[in-house]
């Protein structure tokens, strides 16, 4: 029996034995069975038996590639894996990462919010461990350094105790000047004094600053026998040439031709101060009390010594707020000795603006053994003490039973109002007392500075 197309079974004979047809056809064949499929892009698909000849269809044009944008991710070797990024956040934030795991949790942290909060919280965490450091070095490096070696390591050649802080301030303001180029020696300075009752300001440049100390320090160098740097100058050459004040040998050698290139100034006031120190050491104590002769004022050799240390501190001080560079007070030790020079002075410096009519009269003579009239001066800070002032006998020593007034200042202040560097009515002083009498203290003190 065959079918509707067929005998039922290949091979089975019409009119042969009947068989049951089944209720479920048998699978049709893959198509891929026959061989592979035709390009669907070039053969329109036909379900008639025979297809027709290929349609060749129109190829559009392809599009232009899109501009790539490199994407972030972990560099290679270091796993892009959100746990151990996690863990290497708190080394990132103390910044022990190596360059690879840094550049892989920079990474992660654009696309992770939570990691970013944890490791903004980490960061802040870190700053309140240490302060972040300053890769420039402190200013304050060389003064400590310096100082340092001053107070620790013996000199070759001993040096009187009064001549140590000239000895170190010459050191201070020669290594200031180590590192100064051509342009900064002509820096403008202030320089500022007190004179009569106003204060006086006159301009000067770095390498004027440093002649005024050379042509200065020349009258003590003279004194010791050393060479004086203006003995070419006319009125300061030969042994018997008159004394002249400080400011006119300042003057003189400012009138005169200075060197060039100007920071060739600092070698010959180096070389001086050094032979300076040197010879003192070698005189020992018996050079102390040797006269300087300052026009019209003398100082023995030991009080010159720290006279010259403070006018170069304070010389110092006004180069280095020139040139915008801090600048320390001397070692307590070395500041006492200068403080109180100052003070040992203010009787005459008070006597003689008494002969001029710039301060009141002797209100009650002394009697015999007696100081009369006393201030007491209290120096706070570092280098300070507490000094009896006589007002009206200058060849006496003050007696706390004669006080009358008390004045209390800042140990820099008190320098710097020595210095003619600020105003007597601008001291900030403790007042107790005389009104009178501390006005004219204070005065004083102004006038003991100079050009």
């Amino acid at each position: 029996m065959s079918g509707p197309f067929g005998p039922d079974r290949p091979g089975e004979a019409e009119g042969g034995p009947a068989e049951e047809r089944p209720r479920i056809p048998p699978p049709r064949a893959a198509a891929e069975d026959r061989g592979p499929l035709p390009d669907p892009e070039t053969v329109m698909p036909s379900a008639s038996p025979s297809p027709p000849e290929p349609i060749q269809l129109p190829v559009p044009p392809a599009p232009e590639p899109e501009p790539e944008v490199p994407a972030r991710s972990a560099p290679p070797g270091v796993p892009f894996d959100h746990k151990v990024l996690k863990s290497l956040l708190g080394a990132w934030a103390l910044s022990a990462c190596s360059a690879e795991e840094s550049a892989a949790v920079d990474a992660h942290l654009t696309d992770c919010g939570m990691c970013a909060d944890e490791a903004v919280r980490l960061r802040d965490a870190v700053g309140l461990l240490h302060k972040e450091d300053n890769l420039d070095l402190d200013p304050m490096l060389r003064t400590r350094t310096l100082a340092g070696c001053l107070g620790r390591r013996p000199a070759r050649i001993p040096v009187p105790a009064w001549a140590a802080p000239y000895d170190a301030e010459t050191a201070r303001l020669d290594a200031l000047l180590h590192d100064m180029g051509e342009s900064e020696w002509r820096t403008p300075v202030r320089l500022r004094w007190y004179e009569g009752s106003r204060g006086v300001e006159r301009e000067a440049t770095v390498a004027a600053v440093l002649a005024h100390l050379m042509a200065v320090d020349g009258a003590v160098a003279a004194a010791l026998g050393l060479a004086d740097p203006l003995g070419g100058l006319g009125e300061f050459t030969g042994p018997g040439s008159p004394p002249v004040s400080p400011a006119s040998r300042t003057e003189a050698y400012w009138r005169s031709e200075m060197p060039e290139p100007p920071g060739s100034v600092r070698d010959v006031w180096r070389d001086q101060a050094r032979s300076m120190v040197r010879t003192v050491g070698f005189a020992g104590g018996r050079a102390a009390e040797q006269q300087v002769p300052y026009g019209e004022f003398g100082l023995p050799l030991c009080d010159s010594f720290l006279d010259r240390a403070f006018e170069c501190w304070m010389h110092a001080w006004d180069i280095a707020e020139a040139v915008d560079y801090p600048y320390e007070p001397p070692a307590a030790p070395h500041l006492h000795l200068m403080i109180d020079l100052a003070v040992r002075m203010l009787p005459e410096a008070l006597a003689g603006r008494r002969r001029i009519g710039l301060a009141g009269p002797v209100h009650r003579l002394s009697a015999a053994g007696k100081p009369g009239r006393t201030l007491h001066l209290e120096v706070e800070g570092k280098g300070g003490g507490h000094w009896f002032i006589p007002l009206d006998s200058p060849g006496a020593v003050g007696s706390p039973e004669e006080e009358v007034a008390r004045v209390a200042l800042d140990a820099t202040e008190f320098c710097q109002l020595a210095a003619g560097h600020i105003l007597p009515e601008d001291a900030a002083a403790g007042q107790e007392g005389d009104r009178e009498a501390i006005r004219e203290v204070l005065s004083a003190a102004a006038a003991l500075s100079r050009l």
